[in-house]
């Protein structure tokens, strides 16, 4: 497994997974791998009997969680809306793991998407010799999620046409899927239902139909709290990368992960963490995702082309790539937080001058 990339969730975090399925000695819901109880000690992290500790996969509100798991329990499947890189894919992925043993039951919400990717297709070579036919049938992750009792997981949801959409109303509602050249339909087994996810920043966004909106329970995701919760939530997705991608360099400094959450959150709410200074806001979303991949970029920078030690001129080009999205307006956004915010800061020049010179 080293030469893999990025490892599903139930194979990185195998150990934990049973672990909890040990200790694990309530009632599950059918075909669930774990008690909901677990699933969300799974999620948020925690200290089992044995001592062991679970890591955090989601740091944030507790309850959020809880809703959200309780929703998988049901017969409502389950909606998580949010900002871009506020952890919504991340969230269902280690869902699905966590209830179903598998992550993979995915479909890729494009403008592409058809009803055949949600519903079925055809192996067109044996249905033209032999017919429609059970082995002419290509069965989607939804038939299969429906057939296994499994977490079927749709990423972006509103990406997909409004009109293909609406084929989940009948999955979703009856719990079966008709299969009308075969004159037959399959039920979806216990254990089986869907994880949507969706947000509201992007271009081409569908909206969900009221009829689809029913059957989904949402649960939205917020941009972190408090400054120390995003920070963990860097640090931690930070480490990881580090150690898979096995980078020649130190583990960044948490007052670098600092200066780069406080530049995020300045910019995205429009003004400074004291409250005295309101500033412009760029076009880009400015999320956590992006603040994990500003540090990373600069941990490579570091490692391959400086001493092994983060620094303010790795980090640099990253921050600028993040938010500087429109060329014009937000140059100007940039560099007038750069003059007014970050010049005047102690200790903060050496990140004045590194972003400086490649604005």
């Amino acid at each position: 497994m080293s030469a893999i990339l990025r490892s599903h969730a139930e194979q990185l975090f195998a150990h934990e997974l049973e672990e909890l399925q040990k200790q694990d000695s309530g009632k599950r819901p059918a075909n669930w791998k774990l008690t909901p109880q677990a699933v969300v000690t799974y999620l948020v992290g925690g200290t089992l009997k044995n001592g062991m500790e679970v890591t955090p996969k989601y740091i944030g509100n507790r309850r959020l969680m809880e809703i959200a798991v309780a929703t998988l329990t049901t017969d409502r499947a389950l909606l998580l809306y949010g900002l871009p890189g506020t952890a919504k894919s991340w969230v269902s992925e280690h869902l699905a793991a966590a209830i179903s043993g598998d992550s993979t039951l995915i479909i890729q919400g494009t403008a592409g998407t058809s009803e055949e990717a949600i519903r079925y297709g055809w192996n067109y070579a044996r249905l033209l010799s032999e017919g429609p036919s059970e082995r002419a049938l290509v069965e989607t992750p939804v038939m299969r999620g429906m057939k296994d009792g499994k977490i079927v997981r749709i990423e972006e949801l509103t990406r997909i046409g409004a009109d293909v959409q609406d084929t989940l109303i009948t999955i979703l509602s009856e719990k079966t899927l008709p299969v009308p050249e075969l004159n037959s339909e399959v039920q979806a087994v216990k254990g089986f239902n869907v994880i949507a996810t969706a947000n509201n920043r992007d271009k081409g966004v569908n909206d969900l139909s009221s009829a689809l909106k029913r059957r989904f329970n949402t649960v939205i995701l917020p941009v972190p709290d408090s400054m120390d919760e995003e920070i963990d939530i860097v640090k931690r997705r930070v480490e990881s990368f580090e150690k898979v991608m096995e980078l020649p360099a130190e583990k960044p400094a948490l007052e670098e992960i600092r200066r780069i959450v406080t530049i995020f959150r300045e910019l995205r709410s429009g003004v400074t963490l004291d409250g005295k200074t309101k500033i412009k806001v760029p076009s880009g979303t400015l999320s956590t995702a992006e603040a994990i991949s500003v540090v990373n970029n600069g941990l490579s920078m570091a490692g391959y082309f400086g001493d092994g030690h983060l620094k303010a001129a790795d980090l640099a080009a990253g921050i600028l790539g993040a938010v500087i999205k429109d060329p014009v307006q937000d140059k100007i956004v940039w560099q007038e937080y750069l003059e007014t915010v970050v010049k005047p800061r102690e200790n903060w020049k050496d990140i004045y001058r590194a972003c400086r010179d490649l604005v």
